[in-house]
């Protein structure tokens, strides 16, 4: 038995099981695989132990007609020997290949299912780290560690029994070394376990830092914080640094002992073949035999066990990967079908409520107000009100706690996920934009869309003249996060591609807030095209857009204060009226905002 198999047992498997699940349907490539790699060991078993005895009969002066079988038996085995190896890592490779694209593409999925409740509790560069980095480490243990540690097993049993039938003395004294080897990272499992769970968050935390570095150089220049945010990298480093330091130690130790054991269990058997021969216990022509078995029994061990100092990395992945692929989604579909006939878009709250988790203050609270087909309306309030909560629970993001959202006089609920975001469009505050060309990022949405249909909602959500100005076009790529284009431009691309998905429910959060007046403007006439003939929620503050709104909703503490035109509400001089005098600001453009 060797070091990672006790490493398995005492485990019982339960960490490997998983990632061994993750197999699916390649699993009987790895078999073959594993076959291969369990055959090739014992070729080299057997072609080592044939070699040997030739060898130590012709030295003996054994004829050639005494060597004649042997000498057939090795030309038999030879093919085998380059066959059996490549067969082994050719279909080993194949297999983790096909698996990692398979789990990568289980990851991604995760990430829609769990959008955005789950990830907004960790930094992106992590899940980018658990869906690049973790998931290629499980090539080590799918290509490199399962067939090598099954054949670890397959060939000590084979060699001790070869040297039981010369004389049990011989399996005797290569026993405890092989045991040695298996008992050791037994020893050290709890601290490898921990280093690797440690290593591979603290990769994940590296990579994240990294990634709000470059994603924030921007603002570290300009507010003269990049020595402070250098710093912030440097200890991440750090961090990884003992990491890796206290993983190397621990490896370097297993590394030594692993090479005592080897050498003590050689020379053990070394020693006591020589002792059998000078006692006549040993015919002298199996002597170099038996060495040379020992010797070749100690080859795939070492090469598992070098491979297995390193599965703590593999089970620490596996289970950042597991721990995506396992958790369970805030929003799950209850039904397979929407609901039939065509679906009025009319929106209505019912008594809704909701609070993120339990013992925080609930977000909306008995929110009761509906929007008709066609109608724009616009939710104001305070920081904090439930305004972009409530946009949340309309595309399901959440579940209302109690009461009910309806679409049509539908719930929510009632509809597939899939089947209630094809009704709703939403244009958010920050866009964002793929780096691919603008026609592409257009058509998010529609992805059979033509090339004229795109250039029409370009042109209604006046972007046409913007995008055929730029060097390529429609062709331009934006860059990263649309960094070579304006607010304003990025908005009007947003408002394209709703209007070229054509939902019948628009929801624009607060599209216009971090404009300039002159791009307010541009894109204000982008939304005015956008609402025509649309049920609209508008979440505003800039009353310029507050005011083109057929009705407003003001919430106070996830509640609904008030509702009514703008003229009513400020003849009303209720909560709107001082929502406006304690809020009424002026930006930089002369626009009045909330």
């Amino acid at each position: 038995m060797t070091a990672a198999t006790v490493t398995l047992a005492r485990t019982g498997g339960s960490r490997f099981r998983p990632i061994l699940a993750l197999l699916g349907p390649h699993r009987p490539l790895l078999l073959v695989a594993i076959a291969s790699g369990i055959a090739h060991h014992l070729v080299v078993l057997a072609s080592a132990g044939v070699g040997a005895w030739a060898v130590s009969r012709a030295i003996t002066g054994a004829t050639a007609e005494d060597l004649r079988g042997g000498l057939i038996t090795l030309g038999v085995l030879l093919p085998f020997l380059a066959l059996t190896p490549w067969l082994e890592s050719y279909l080993a490779h194949v297999a983790a290949f096909r698996v990692l694209a398979d789990v990568r593409g289980r990851v991604y999925a995760a990430f829609e299912r769990l959008a955005p409740g789950y990830l907004l509790q960790r930094r992106s560069g992590d899940l980018g780290s658990a869906a690049i980095s973790d998931v290629e480490q499980l090539e080590l243990w799918f290509a490199h560690t399962l067939s090598p540690l099954i054949s670890a097993v397959t060939v000590p049993v084979a060699a001790l029994t070869a040297l039981a039938f010369f004389d049990p003395a011989l399996a005797l004294a290569l026993a405890p070394a092989l045991i040695l080897l298996a008992l050791l990272p037994a020893w050290l499992r709890k601290r490898a376990a921990d280093q690797g769970t440690r290593l591979r968050a603290q990769l994940g935390e590296l990579n994240a830092e990294a990634v709000d570095t470059l994603q924030g150089l921007r603002e570290l220049l300009t507010s003269g914080a990049g020595e402070r945010q250098l710093d912030r990298l440097r200890e991440q480093d750090d961090k990884l640094l003992k990491a890796k330091l206290a993983h190397g130690r621990r490896s370097g130790l297993e590394h030594a002992v692993t090479n005592a054991a080897t050498t003590l269990g050689l020379l053990a058997v070394l020693v006591t073949a020589a002792l059998l021969v000078a006692a006549d216990g040993l015919q002298p022509a199996l002597f170099p035999v038996a060495v040379v078995l020992a010797a070749t029994t100690f080859a795939p061990v070492i090469a598992v066990t070098d491979v297995a100092r390193d599965l703590n990395l593999v089970l620490a992945a596996g289970d950042r990967i597991m721990t995506i692929l396992d958790t369970p989604a805030s929003v799950t579909d209850r039904v397979q079908e929407p609901p039939p006939g065509p679906i009025e878009p009319r929106v209505r709250f019912a008594d809704a409520r909701f609070r993120y988790a339990p013992g925080l203050p609930e977000a909306v609270a008995d929110a009761t107000f509906a929007i008709a087909p066609g109608e724009t309306v616009a939710l104001v309030g305070h920081s904090g009100a439930g305004k972009s909560t409530c946009a949340s629970l309309l595309m399901r993001f959440w579940d209302v706690t109690a009461g009910s959202i309806t679409i049509g006089g539908h719930d929510v609920r009632d509809f597939p996920q899939e089947d209630l975001r094809r009704l709703i469009t939403l244009v958010p505050q920050d866009v964002y934009l793929f780096n691919i060309p603008l026609r592409d990022n257009i058509r998010l949405g529609r992805p059979d869309a033509t090339d004229d249909e795109i250039e029409a909602a370009a042109r209604a959500a006046h972007a046409h003249d913007f995008i055929t100005g730029l060097p390529d076009g429609y062709d331009t790529l934006p860059g990263e996060l649309g960094a070579r284009l304006s607010g304003g431009q990025r908005q009007r691309i947003a408002i394209a591609r709703a209007l070229l998905k054509d939902a019948p429910i628009l929801i624009m959060d607060e599209a216009v807030s971090n404009l300039d007046a002159e791009s307010e403007q541009e894109v204000s006439a982008a939304m005015t095209a956008a609402r025509h003939d649309r049920t609209t929620l508008v979440i505003a503050h800039r009353l310029s857009t507050i005011r083109t709104a057929d009705r407003i909703i003001v919430l106070d503490a996830g509640q609904v204060a008030e509702t009514g035109t703008h003229a009513e509400l400020l003849d009303h001089d209720g909560a709107y009226t001082r929502l406006l005098a304690g809020q009424l600001e002026v930006s930089d453009g002369g626009a009045p905002v909330l």
